[in-house]
């Protein structure tokens, strides 16, 4: 969701209108139809369609006339006709596309109460829109703290501020009716504009403001879903969900809109099963249904003096079991017709996968013990070496190079001449003290 304006640069911050990614009118690309007749030319003496789709704040849209033949494409930023003034929005739809979304929404496009688009919007109108846009979020604060102080039991949930600044739409919701005669004479005084209030349903009011649902996507009203069916408890009883309010409530808090997307599938999976308040007749008593697969073709029904023990049995045992009863016949026991209990493999859940275990690293590793082998002398040098190359076989012993001088000691040397020390020995100790070149003897 993001237009060429709003469009992240290499450090990663939108880079057009600084609204997070989305563009000054909010919502882009929202409820957005793809042109796929963008690149047909019209046909000789053919005229285009002179009605155009333009959007405004949360994906709000409109039809307008273009009585001006004004060359318009999608993105233009238009002023078109309000009452009082103009408003400035953004056309998303242009061509012969327009007239099937008219007839999609019920929209006569010969109707004359469509209103027109005066032109495109010049720079000061865009500058006054912006500013207007600006107020929004500080003004929509102070306007929740009066109505807490008038003690309505309301929420506005959003600000719009005409194009030209001349008026501002209050949006609300509530569950009953609201007396806010008194609410408007605080606004009008407050902010010093025309007021106008606007009650919505609370599904609207979602797919106004949109977010993110419990999976993990956007929500199905603010981004493709236009008409917004009534859902029943009933639609997640035939589906076997719990009765969860919590999880059955979107960010609406209404039951959730998917709850019907696949209730037709379960309802026509359900044609061949019995109904579930059937009772099954035996000698040891009647059975109810308790529960069942719609997978796999699977009930479980259970004794009413023992409800603890269910019997798994297919719908075709069902059916004959039904059909012993309609002749007023019973059968002996259910145990007959169950299946039998098939034992599952036990799952090794911490090895699922094949993989390692989730510890392994926790654990320092044990380091390798290097392999120590016994070296066997042989006149001097390791079995299994070689003398170097020049290098005799009889080395004399370590200590007593020959070819180094040695002093007093039997030490050989040091090698720097300049930070050499001379080692002294004392006749009356048997001792060695170290002692510099330049230091006169003791």
């Amino acid at each position: 969701m993001a237009c060429t304006s709003c469009s992240t640069s290499d450090g990663g911050a939108p880079k057009g209108c600084k609204n997070n990614g989305t563009c000054g009118t909010d919502s882009c690309n929202k409820l957005t139809v793809f042109d796929w007749l963008s690149n047909m030319s019209l046909p000789n003496g053919e005229e285009a369609f002179d009605c155009v789709e333009v959007r405004f704040k949360n994906g709000r849209k409109e039809f307008y006339r273009n009585t001006e033949k004004l060359t318009l494409s999608i993105g233009d930023i238009v002023a078109t006709e309000a009452s009082p003034g103009h408003d400035i929005g953004i056309v998303t739809l242009t061509g012969a596309l327009v007239k099937v979304q008219m007839k999609k929404k019920g929209v006569n496009h010969k109707s004359n109460e469509i209103l027109k688009i005066y032109r495109k919007a010049s720079q000061k109108d865009i500058d006054i829109w912006s500013n207007a846009r600006s107020k929004e979020e500080p003004m929509k604060v102070k306007a929740r703290e009066i109505a807490i102080a008038l003690k309505l039991e309301m929420k506005i949930s959003d600000i719009e501020f005409q194009g030209d600044g001349s008026k501002a739409t209050f949006y609300y919701t509530a569950n009953d009716r609201i007396d806010f005669r008194q609410l408007i004479k605080e606004f009008a005084r407050e902010f010093s504009t025309r007021i106008e209030m606007k009650q919505v349903g609370f599904r609207q009011e979602a797919s106004r403001l949109g977010g993110i649902g419990s999976c993990g996507r956007e929500l199905c009203c603010s981004t493709w879903l236009t008409d917004f069916r009534s859902v029943n408890t009933s639609a997640a009883r035939y589906q076997q969900l719990s009765l969860n309010p919590q999880k059955l409530a979107g960010q609406c808090g209404k039951l959730k809109c998917c709850l019907n997307y696949e209730l037709d599938t379960y309802m026509d999976a359900l044609q061949g099963f019995p109904d579930f308040d059937t009772k099954l007749v035996t000698e040891k008593g009647e059975a109810v249904c308790q529960k069942q697969d719609i997978f796999k073709g699977l009930m479980w029904f259970a004794y009413t003096n023992n409800f603890a023990n269910w019997h798994v049995l297919k719908i075709d045992q069902v059916k004959e079991i039904i059909a012993e009863n309609r002749e007023k016949r019973r059968v002996s026991s259910l145990e007959d017709y169950a299946l039998e209990p098939v034992a599952e493999p036990e799952k090794d859940f911490n090895n699922a996968m094949g993989q390692e275990s989730l510890t392994r690293f926790d654990q320092p590793k044990k380091k390798k013990r290097p392999n120590k082998k016994k070296k066997v002398l042989i006149e001097g040098k390791p079995q299994g070496e070689q003398p170097r190359q020049g290098e005799q076989q009889n080395r004399a012993p370590k200590g007593k190079r020959p070819d180094r001088p040695q002093n007093a000691a039997g030490n050989p040397n040091p090698q720097n001449p300049e930070n050499r020390q001379k080692n002294i020995i004392r006749p009356d100790k048997n001792k060695i003290i170290p002692q510099k070149r330049n230091e006169p003897k003791k």
